[in-house]
């Protein structure tokens, strides 16, 4: 691979380049069954995902696009549309037939156009890249949408520089890889649903491979394989990888709900589910909560 790979130095300038058009998202410290943990409050970011972010930290990187297009299964897409509404740029999302409504009506109502494209993330893909006269921007596997991402953690290690590890939910790995970079000698704990795991498969084969997709938070979590960039990231930082079951999810999500009236995703809520069922260990963690993208209602 001949992609440059971000630095640390890279998410510190993405959080100034960032600034004027992200939300600092608030930090919630929390005692749950006699332990503290820190929430770091993300799914209310502008689009309803940390995916502003990074999408954000690309466009304003290198020469300005005439038009973007770009793939996701809804929050990439979701984050891409809204930083090119903030940003003036004209901007076209291809998702898979089977993206959740909910997304799939917030990224038209941010200004983009939508055009649904085969049965699975890669089949959007493909499609979008073959889109000419555009700048296609990757949902994760990009240096600077990797950096942007970053700085989720570095607000977090900046409030409260005492967390000893921070904790996220994966799909193809730009979140984790940033937060990676972000958070000095903390450990970062990448959460994954037990069948939509690229990270983990990647990290036990030594080399990104293709994984299956099946999960309740795969819309956001449901890439077949992790980014060769987060990959390089990840492989030498202070990773933990662990997995969580579609039922875990669910009532991880649910408790938040119940407890704190916090209206999360099922992706947002695999780290809880993570620290609920005892996987990692850490004296002070902080959880990510990245999105807020779908309609649901508690079981």
């Amino acid at each position: 691979m001949t992609t440059c790979l971000p630095a640390a130095a890279d998410v510190a300038a993405a959080a100034t380049a960032i600034r004027p058009y992200v939300r600092r998202t608030p930090l919630m410290r929390v005692t749950i069954d006699g332990r503290p943990l820190v929430l770091k409050l993300e799914h209310l970011q502008l689009g309803g995902s940390f995916k502003l972010r990074g999408a954000t930290n690309a466009l304003l990187s290198g020469d300005r696009p005439d038009r973007v297009v770009t793939a996701s299964g809804g929050n990439h897409g979701l984050g891409v549309a809204t930083a090119a509404r903030l940003l003036g740029i004209p901007a076209t999302v291809y998702t898979p037939r089977s993206v959740p409504e909910a997304k799939a009506r917030r990224i038209v109502a941010a200004g983009a156009e939508l055009i649904r494209h085969g049965d699975t993330y890669a089949e959007a893909a493909a499609a979008a890249r073959a889109v000419t006269g555009a700048r296609y921007l990757p949902a994760y596997d990009d240096p600077a949408v990797i950096a942007g991402q970053g700085t989720v953690a570095a607000e977090v290690v900046e409030e409260a520089p005492e967390v000893d590890a921070v904790v996220v939910a994966a799909g193809g790995g730009g979140l984790a890889a940033g937060t990676a970079l972000a958070i000095g000698d903390r450990v970062c704990v990448v959460a994954e649903p037990e069948r939509c795991c690229s990270v983990h498969a990647a990290l036990e084969a030594g080399e990104p491979v293709d994984v299956p997709v099946d999960s309740v938070a795969s819309s956001a979590l449901g890439a077949t394989s992790i980014g060769e960039a987060p990959f390089a990231v990840l492989r030498t930082a202070r990773t933990v990888s662990v997995l969580v079951s579609d039922a875990e999810i669910v009532a991880a999500r649910d408790r938040l709900w119940e407890d704190f009236r916090l209206a999360v995703e099922p992706a947002a809520a695999v780290p809880f589910a993570a620290w609920l069922g005892g996987r990692f260990d850490a004296d002070l963690p902080c959880l990510v909560l990245c999105g807020a993208n779908a309609d649901w209602s508690p079981s």
